[in-house]
C-alpha cells in the first residue's frame, strides 16, 4: 500500500474520530424517565381558529387530554417572560411588533389570531402544568440575548414543582443552561437549515455546524430534538448510536409519523391531530 494511501486513510480515520467526538452528549439524566412517558402537544393542543397556538386554552386542553406540551419563551425588555412562538408578532396577532421590545403593559394590547385570547405569561403556563404534566420549554433567543433569557428562565424554574426540560436552536442558550443549572435536562434543537430560506440570514458555516450537532461536545445536551423529516442526518444517527443520545422528534402530524417516531425511540411533539384517535383537532 502506497504512502499516499496510508496518509489518506489516517486522515479519514482521525477526521471520523473528531466528528464523533464533537457529537458527545449525555445520556443518563434522571429527569428523562418522567419525560419519556408523555406525548407533547406542539404549542399546546390548539385547534385554529377557535383555540390559538401557545394560548392558555390550548395548554389546558393538552392537560385535560393527558398530554404534556411544548412551548416557546421570550424575554421582554422589562424582564417579563412570555409564551409565543415568533419574535415578530404580526403572524399571530396581526400587529407589527417585536415582543422583546415590549413591556408587560404594552403586551396586554395584543390578542392571538383574531380571538380574545391574550399572550400568556410564562408564570401562567407554569401554574397550569405544575404537578399535572411535563413541559418541553424552548428558549427563543433574539439579538444575542441568550444569557439574559437563560438566566431569567432558570431563576423562574428554580421554584417550579413539575417535570420539564429546556431546549433551543441556539447552542449558546443550551450552553448557558449547562453552566447555570448543570443537572437540568437540556436539549439541542436541529433541522436541515441549509435548505431553509428563513435561515439564510445566518452564515452557511454556522448552519452547517448546528444542523450537524458539532457543538454538542461543548453543550453536552441530554437529548437531540431533530425535525422529523430530517432525522436521518448522519450526525443525528451517529450521536444516537455511539453516544446513546436521547431523541425528540418534531413536528409529528399524522398517526403514521407518530408510530414511526415512537418505534425509533423518540419522544414525539405533535400537532393538528389527536394521538388517541388519529382524528384532526
Amino acid at each position: 500500500m502506497g504512502a499516499a494511501v496510508l496518509i489518506l486513510l489516517r486522515l479519514l480515520f482521525w477526521g471520523f474520530f473528531l466528528w464523533v467526538l464533537l457529537l458527545m452528549g449525555r445520556s443518563n439524566n434522571k429527569s428523562w424517565a418522567a419525560l419519556q412517558n408523555y406525548r407533547y402537544a406542539h404549542r399546546g393542543l390548539h385547534s385554529k381558529p377557535q383555540i390559538p397556538e401557545n394560548s392558555l386554552p390550548a395548554f389546558r386542553r393538552a392537560i385535560e387530554n393527558g398530554y404534556g406540551a411544548e412551548l416557546d419563551v421570550h424575554l421582554l425588555k422589562d424582564g417579563t417572560l412570555a409564551v409565543i412562538h415568533d419574535s415578530d408578532m404580526e403572524r399571530v396577532t396581526g400587529k407589527k411588533a417585536i415582543i422583546e421590545e415590549l413591556t408587560l403593559p404594552e403586551l396586554e394590547h395584543f390578542r392571538l389570531e383574531g380571538t380574545d385570547e391574550r399572550i400568556p405569561l410564562f408564570d401562567e403556563v407554569l401554574a397550569l402544568f405544575e404537578q399535572q404534566a411535563p413541559l418541553i420549554i424552548e428558549l427563543k433567543v433574539h439579538h444575542n440575548n441568550y444569557k439574559e433569557l437563560a438566566r431569567a428562565v432558570c431563576r423562574r424554574l428554580d421554584s417550579y414543582q413539575g417535570d420539564f426540560c429546556l431546549e433551543s436552536f441556539d447552542f449558546r442558550a443550551v450552553n448557558q443552561v449547562r453552566k447555570l443549572r448543570p443537572s437540568w435536562c437540556r436539549g439541542q434543537l436541529a433541522y436541515n437549515s441549509l435548505i431553509d430560506p428563513d435561515a439564510a440570514k445566518y452564515s452557511r458555516l454556522l448552519r452547517f455546524v448546528t444542523m450537524n450537532l458539532l457543538t454538542d461536545i461543548l453543550t453536552r445536551p441530554d437529548f437531540i430534538a431533530y425535525n422529523y423529516p430530517d432525522r436521518k442526518n448522519w450526525s443525528n444517527q451517529l450521536a444516537t448510536r455511539i453516544w446513546h443520545s436521547r431523541r425528540v422528534s418534531w413536528t409529528i402530524r399524522s398517526m403514521e409519523e407518530l408510530q414511526t417516531a415512537e418505534k425509533e425511540g423518540c419522544i414525539p411533539i405533535f400537532e393538528k391531530f389527536d394521538p388517541h384517535t388519529g382524528n384532526p383537532v
